[in-house]
């Protein structure tokens, strides 16, 4: 094989990768490292060292890429219909590359957090497990709207920003209680995520369907689904607001409800354009609330700092 030949493998082996460790839930994994890490400098006696956070996002980011490989090797014939551009759906992948990178990845993630502490093990450890239910016969919780649901938000919700708090806490020797900031941004997550959680399948009624896997879509329809999530995005947006017309000691409260009036006047005016007849509407106001998910892992540390 040529140079020229041999680079352009590795660009597309890359890239490849890339996709099979679904770019919107890296992102929205790193911020969630950053983000609690911030928190936890801001509520902490001046700790700022970058090792608990290289760390811990290394070992979330493997975590990561089980959890998504996991459900791709599981779904190759549902994403040939409803996301035919993953790597193993498309044949990029082989099914066996697609196994190694999951069992090498799952390893890593346990090992490196095992190495950190006990709260960061725990909290990938927990992950791993849910993630691994969610998707691996005879269990498949994803077949069921409520208990895939519940796997979503319990994971990105809950057990993430609790258990990065509680390991940069015990990596800084604090041992604090969780301030109620860590507890406002995790019950907004938690909510934010079950509307992300029942949106990601309007999309994929057609493979859904004919593969048997029941969704809040398919039950109530993608209209009623659309307004759901619009409603409990919504209500979080509102709620983040009174936390800050409440002036919670450990944020700052004018940042706070401008920041939170804006993404919610955003969200609005971006639905109002959404053709759901369109699927390549929908799955592109999708990826906007994953960028609003995003966003608060930046507006809220960034109000905690500046209280």
């Amino acid at each position: 094989m040529s140079q020229v030949r041999e680079r352009e493998f590795q660009g597309n082996w890359f890239y490849s990768f890339w996709k099979f460790s679904r770019p919107h839930t890296i992102i929205g994994t790193s911020l969630s490292v950053l983000g609690l890490y911030l928190i936890a400098v801001a509520v902490s006696d001046g700790h700022s060292s970058l090792f608990p956070l290289l760390g811990a996002w290394i070992a979330c980011l493997c975590g990561n890429v089980y959890i998504v490989g996991l459900n791709q090797l599981e779904d190759v014939a549902i994403d040939k219909i409803n996301k035919p551009h993953l790597p193993v759906a498309a044949g990029e992948f082989s099914p066996r590359t697609g196994k190694l990178i999951v069992a090498i990845t799952g390893v890593l993630a346990l090992v490196l957090a095992l190495l950190q502490g006990p709260f960061l093990f725990g909290m990938v450890a927990i992950s791993l497990t849910i993630g691994t239910a969610y998707s691996l016969p005879p269990i498949r919780l994803k077949r069921f709207p409520f208990w895939a649901a519940l796997c979503i938000f319990s994971v990105r919700g809950a057990i993430v920003n609790l258990g990065l708090f509680l390991h940069y806490d015990w990596v800084f020797q604090q041992n604090q209680s969780i301030p109620s900031a860590v507890w406002v941004l995790t019950l907004f997550i938690l909510v934010f995520t079950f509307a992300i959680a029942i949106f990601k399948d309007i999309p994929d009624m057609e493979g859904d369907l004919l593969y048997n896997i029941k969704t809040f879509t398919l039950e109530i329809g993608k209209q009623a689904v659309f307004n759901l999530a619009l409603g409990v995005i919504t209500v979080c947006y509102i709620g983040m607001i009174l936390v800050g017309l409440l002036h919670l000691a450990q944020v700052n409260s004018l940042f706070l409800v401008i920041t939170h009036l804006i993404a919610l006047a955003w969200m609005w005016w971006r639905s109002r354009q959404v053709n759901l007849q369109e699927k390549s509407a929908i799955a592109h106001f999708y990826q906007f609330i994953w960028k609003l998910f995003f966003l608060e892992y930046l507006i809220f540390p960034i109000a905690c700092l500046l209280a």
